[in-house]
């Protein structure tokens, strides 16, 4: 039978890390004495690499301070670059002369340690920096509202600050021996948990992501939408407010206002009108013949972009043809007055030509009891005492 009250081997033995102290320092020592001027120089091309990254980190400052620099990409660069740690600076020219001057096992894993941390975090602290100034660069390069963007921001950068510094934990643990999968099935319980519960405004969050990145529209332009149009006022964390056309405004969720067809006015190139336009049947067909060419000379005189003209059928009533032309821009306002212009013109042109514009006409035909037909109106007028029947 074992004796239940036997001591039990301590967990932790503060004697060990005395042991691996002193066996570090006499290593050291030991490499001091035998490897002087190889250390001594390599403590001179660390001093350069410190030299070169320090100016490196400066010139990154310097570039923050030029709005115009390469297009405002400067800027993201130069405050990633800035934020580059000295911790970081002295263990990257450890680990490069760590090779040349020979350094022995304890100080080499020492190194390596020490750096790995550094690396990874200072990584961490690069592409937290990259992508929240990406998306500040976007965002201010496109005018979006900046209430909505300081509230959308405060939530984004918490995001990306969880998430980069969570990979960078999981990839210090994983490169020092420590099993990380643990923590990795935990960490991705816990983001299922919150991504279910909070996934309306998360879904929302990424579509204002998304039209900051992929700018379907951007604020203060006119875009069609399902059956409604205005002008965007302002793109928020959640939701986009668009001013009707009749004065009101109109809050759609960025999730839904992205499922739907977006038509954005602000970008045509150019606005196209057509009329329709029909003459009667009495017509000639030299005087129909004619009207493409007048449709044409009008369109061009109004200073529009003239497409198309020619005669499209008959219909119930009248001879149909259709002119059709452009305006420049995306100006409602300016085609608006332009397909006034141009109609007048073409109602002026066709009555100073004499040619009629058809109207919906109807004839009655009635027909005897034999099915011979019978004129509407009598062929001879004949009195009213022969038309009265005995």
């Amino acid at each position: 039978m074992t004796n239940t009250t036997a001591a039990k081997q301590p967990i932790f033995d503060a004697s060990d890390v005395g042991d691996h102290a002193q066996g570090f320092v006499t290593a050291s020592i030991a490499w001091v004495q035998a490897y002087w001027l190889q250390i001594l120089i390599a403590f001179g091309i660390g001093a350069v690499i410190v030299i070169v990254l320090h100016t490196a980190r400066r010139f990154g400052s310097k570039l923050c301070e030029r709005p115009r620099a390469l297009n405002g990409w400067g800027i993201v660069v130069g405050k990633a670059i800035a934020r580059t740690g000295n911790f970081f600076i002295v263990m990257l020219a450890a680990k490069l002369v760590a090779g040349y001057s020979a350094a022995p096992g304890e100080v080499a894993t020492t190194i390596n340690f020490l750096f790995t941390v550094a690396a990874v975090m200072q990584a961490a602290v690069w592409v937290r920096e990259i992508i929240l100034g990406a998306i500040e660069h976007r965002t201010q390069s496109e005018h979006y509202s900046g209430e909505a963007l300081l509230s959308a921001m405060g939530l984004i950068r918490l995001l990306v600050t969880f998430v980069v510094f969570a990979v960078a934990l999981v990839v210090v643990l994983d490169n020092l021996g420590v099993n990380v999968t643990g923590l990795v099935a935990g960490l991705g319980v816990g983001g299922i948990a919150i991504g279910l519960a909070a996934q309306g405004i998360f879904a929302d969050l990424f579509a204002a992501l998304a039209i900051i990145f992929d700018r379907p529209f951007r604020r203060g332009d006119s875009i069609s939408y399902d059956t409604a149009s205005g002008s965007v006022e302002a793109i928020g964390l959640k939701s986009t407010r668009i001013r009707g056309i009749d004065g009101e405004e109109r809050v759609i969720s960025n999730k839904n206002i992205l499922n739907k067809e977006i038509l954005n006015n602000t970008q045509r190139n150019h606005r196209r009108a057509k009329f329709l336009i029909g003459v009667t049947y009495s017509t000639p067909p030299e005087v129909c013949s004619r009207i493409p060419a007048m449709l044409k000379e009008i369109v061009e005189a109004n200073d529009k972009i003239f497409i198309r003209a020619g005669f499209t059928g008959f219909g119930a009533s009248s001879l149909d043809f259709e002119v059709q032309f452009d305006s420049k821009g995306p100006d409602y306002g300016s085609f608006y007055d332009g397909r006034t212009a141009v109609g007048i013109a073409i109602l002026k042109r066709l009555n100073d030509e004499k040619i009629e514009i058809a109207f919906p006409t109807q004839v009655n035909m009635m027909a005897a009891p034999d099915g011979s037909m019978v004129m509407p109106y009598p062929e001879e007028r004949r009195s009213d005492a022969e038309a009265t029947p005995t």
